[in-house]
């Protein structure tokens, strides 16, 4: 369509369209999913060939090292496998992006096993089910808050939360995964009360509840943690400290990169969320909230890979099923379409979208924040 179209398409009346909205979005995800299948499973195929090479590499250059050149190349390399596993790779496998693809049993989200510390079926059910599903809104996306730390208004304040700016940085960033586990099996719910009992993963404080958010956590601890802190730097007899702290330093790389990907997509001043019992009223709605829920951030090859498609986050929550390199070749497509409809598509470069995130974390820490509340307010209200 030309910019001549745009006046028409913002000038209709809101349920035609947010009708209209949803129907082009509609159709690009049908076109894309009618055109996956070979081509997509070679992808992945050949990735996780080449990220599984870098492990091996990685391994033995940390654990034969003899100086800090060669060390540090093993560390690069084993998180660029570890990277690859997280996000391009096991991310997209368990949002089911390959399930009806032929020859793709490998990555199948049921029985798919990634190589983080994070408890698949636990995980499925936060992310999936819980925030894809209503992203923002309170009383349903638990994604809010990640135990002290406040996302957005919608999480009631406690005097915790001067502190969460400190414990984002000092904690959930190099540990991203031990807090997206604690978090996603309930953990994180027996020792914070965040105010929003509806929001927690436990069903209940049962002991019976308490056991099994522990049993998730652990039968993915032991053996992960056990691999990477034990097995393989007894394998380096006294050098053991070496490789100890070179899968240390792959393991924090990856949680860092992993982090500042994951906030930047869902954190900020424009980034809307809804008050509890926030519904969609139609599809093109739903679409739009996803839209506006969300921050894409730009970044060059290879970063985007590393970043599993999360730069185009907004893509994303619009088609969280789709692999990303699917999402990277609809981007400026469902960009246009946004704006052709009015819908605020939000994109910067990676640098800024981050100290936009961590500004707004940091406003969100104030008691009451009336500036964040009174913007809270406005948005709603556009």
């Amino acid at each position: 369509m030309t910019n001549a179209t745009i006046p028409d398409a913002v000038s209709l009346p809101p349920p035609e369209r947010l009708r209209r909205f949803g129907a082009e979005l509609d159709a690009i995800k049908a076109r894309v999913e009618a055109d996956m299948g070979a081509a997509d499973v070679r992808y992945v195929r050949r990735l996780d060939r080449f990220s599984h090479g870098c492990e091996i590499v990685g391994r033995l250059l940390i654990h034969f090292s003899v100086e800090p050149l060669t060390f540090a190349t093993g560390v690069v390399t084993l998180w660029v496998h570890k990277q690859l596993q997280a996000t391009e790779i096991g991310h997209t496998a368990l949002h089911g992006a390959y399930d009806k693809l032929e020859g793709a049993a490998a990555w199948r989200s049921a029985t798919y096993r990634w190589q983080i510390p994070i408890d698949e079926a636990s995980w499925r059910n936060m992310h999936n089910a819980r925030h894809h599903g209503a992203t923002n809104v309170a009383g349903r996306d638990a994604d809010i808050h990640f135990g002290p730390v406040r996302l957005t208004t919608q999480t009631p304040w406690q005097a915790s939360h001067r502190w969460q700016l400190p414990f984002t940085l000092g904690f959930l960033f190099p540990s991203f995964a031990l807090g997206i586990q604690l978090h996603a099996t309930g953990l994180s719910d027996l020792w914070i009360d965040n105010g929003q009992r509806e929001l927690d993963f436990l069903p209940d404080r049962s002991k019976a509840s308490r056991r099994q958010a522990w049993r998730n956590a652990l039968r993915k601890w032991l053996p992960y943690y056990g691999k990477e802190y034990v097995l393989f730097p007894l394998l380096a007899g006294p050098m053991f400290w070496k490789v100890m702290l070179g899968n240390w330093l792959a393991e924090t790389m990856r949680d860092v990169y992993s982090a500042a990907t994951i906030f930047c997509g869902h954190v900020g001043e424009g980034v809307k969320s809804w008050p509890a019992g926030t519904k969609a009223g139609s599809r093109g709605q739903w679409y739009a909230m996803q839209v506006e829920a969300t921050n894409n951030f730009e970044v060059g090859w290879p970063w985007n890979v590393f970043c599993g498609g999360l730069d185009h986050q907004i893509e994303h929550h619009l088609f969280p099923k789709l692999p990303p390199q699917r999402l990277r070749a609809i981007a400026k497509e469902v960009r246009a379409v946004c704006e052709r409809y009015g819908v605020e598509y939000r994109s910067d470069r990676w640098g800024r979208v981050l100290r936009r995130a961590l500004g707004w974390i940091t406003e969100l820490s104030r008691d009451k924040s009336p500036l964040a509340a009174s913007r809270e307010v406005l948005r709603e209200m556009t």
